[in-house]
């Protein structure tokens, strides 16, 4: 009997789905409260769009190349060593998948409180929060046919609800006088300051998810043929929709009213509804945010998996169902997720997470220059368009932004590289008691 496969739709949806999340609706306060040139601050999501992609076009030779499941996990073992791949499922297990479910989760819960009267206290932002990552986890755990509807129709309703927003905003309101979108003679002063590095690192969290698609290769029908499609049209769809959107925010309401807030999406949804269509409207925002949680959920998952396949000693991470549906690994990634929750901030998690994925998404794409020198006879159904250019773009971009981070946030940098060692001491340990379940790569 053929096992269930996941279709280019569905794997589509899980790409929209991850990328679309808090970080559109909340990252527009947090760089309004640095920056003061709009002009530069929508720069800031064509960079990132731009950045995302070139990685995704990059991701595409690297997917359709080595097609299994479990992104990173597989292109960093092949491309440089065992340890990297085995390093980046440990950073994938802990931050990778675990701290945007956790911050996700945790957007849902004010975006909830924010539209209830009396709303929620913290105590109860982290129940609800927690709710959600649980309710989905088993969800996502029981079948691959439940996972893929589930996510699929999610996401329509979210891009739905989105282009809805987006033409409301526009339509139903005037541009306030402090919106001004030309650019100035200061303006690339800014775009080479600190603080704008560091607001990239809120735009490329926004954007992670584009390369989502590769932690399911492994379970698509044909991936060599679908995979650059896939991460193509899921990509530059959500890039055109994160544009559209800030500009929508930004014509909305005031500057003065977003900067520094987090509830970006129900500020403006007040403005454009009042009070009462802006509790309606922030209410099918907090339903936006399920679709992310549920994405992540079913996407992180494939690199434990993999992981737990290849090493004897994490091979309870690699337990499945009988279409092979890693329950083990959804509930380990989601309780990660859930202690996150209960024992950090939402901008610290923020930070630190997109940092660490920049900088695993930094070394796959190294690594396609590796594999391109040391394996040229590989076979590669698809190669980079405008190679090496494209793949050099996403590089340039992701290295100065995770410079800016390391210069303004050296504590997250620290905490960043403490996680890699206790990576390798893991996969150390397991190599000195051989308990490697299958044969080196390298």
């Amino acid at each position: 009997m053929r096992l269930t496969t996941f279709t280019p739709r569905t794997a589509t949806a899980i790409i929209i789905a991850n990328m679309v999340g808090v970080g559109v609706f909340t990252a527009l306060g947090y760089q309004l409260a640095d920056i003061d040139s709009l002009f530069a601050v929508m720069m800031l999501w064509v960079i990132g769009g731009l950045a995302a992609l070139c990685g995704a076009l990059s991701y595409a030779e690297l997917g359709a190349s080595l097609p299994r499941s479990g992104g990173e996990y597989t292109f960093l073992g092949e491309a440089y060593h065992p340890a990297a791949g085995f390093i980046s499922g440990w950073v994938s297990a802990t931050i990778g998948f675990a701290a945007p479910t956790a911050v996700v989760a945790i957007a849902f819960a004010k975006y909830t409180g924010a539209i209830l009267p009396g709303g929620l206290d913290g105590a109860e932002q982290k129940t609800v929060a927690c709710a959600l990552v649980i309710s989905l986890a088993f969800l996502h755990a029981r079948s691959r046919r439940v996972s893929g509807t589930t996510q699929t129709a999610f996401t329509a309703i979210k891009i739905i609800l989105i282009t809805a927003f987006i033409l409301a905003a526009l339509i139903l309101t005037s541009a306030p006088q402090s919106l001004n979108l030309a650019p100035r003679v200061t303006d690339p002063g800014v775009m080479l300051s600190v603080p704008y590095g560091v607001a990239l690192i809120y735009v490329s969290y926004a954007y992670t998810g584009w390369n989502a698609a590769t932690y399911i290769s492994g379970e698509l029908d044909r991936p060599q043929r679908d995979l650059p499609r896939i991460l193509f049209i899921g990509t530059a769809l959500v890039t055109v929709l994160y544009v559209l959107l800030n500009l929508a925010f930004l014509y909305a309401a005031p500057v003065e009213e977003l900067r520094g807030k987090v509830e970006i999406g129900y500020i403006v949804a007040d403005r454009i509804f009042g009070e009462t269509g802006g509790r309606l409207v922030g209410g099918m925002l907090a339903l936006l945010l399920i679709s992310t949680v549920s994405a992540m959920t079913l996407a992180g998952p494939r690199a434990l998996q993999a992981v737990g396949q290849d090493y004897k000693a994490m091979s309870w991470l690699g337990r499945g169902t009988a279409e092979g549906v890693p329950w083990a690994a959804i509930i380990f990634q989601s309780g990660i997720a859930v202690l996150f929750i209960l024992t950090q901030t939402f901008d610290k998690i923020l930070v630190f997470a997109g940092a660490m994925l920049a900088f695993n998404s930094l070394l796959a794409i190294i690594g396609l220059f590796i594999l391109r020198w040391r394996q040229p006879d590989l076979p590669r159904p698809y190669k980079t368009w405008g190679y090496p250019i494209v793949p050099l773009i996403y590089l340039t971009i992701t290295a100065v932004t995770l410079v800016f981070v390391v210069m303004d946030r050296p504590t997250a940098a620290l905490g960043g590289l403490g996680l890699v060692a206790v990576g390798f001491i893991f996969w150390a340990l397991s190599e000195r008691l051989n308990n490697r379940g299958l044969p080196r790569h390298d």
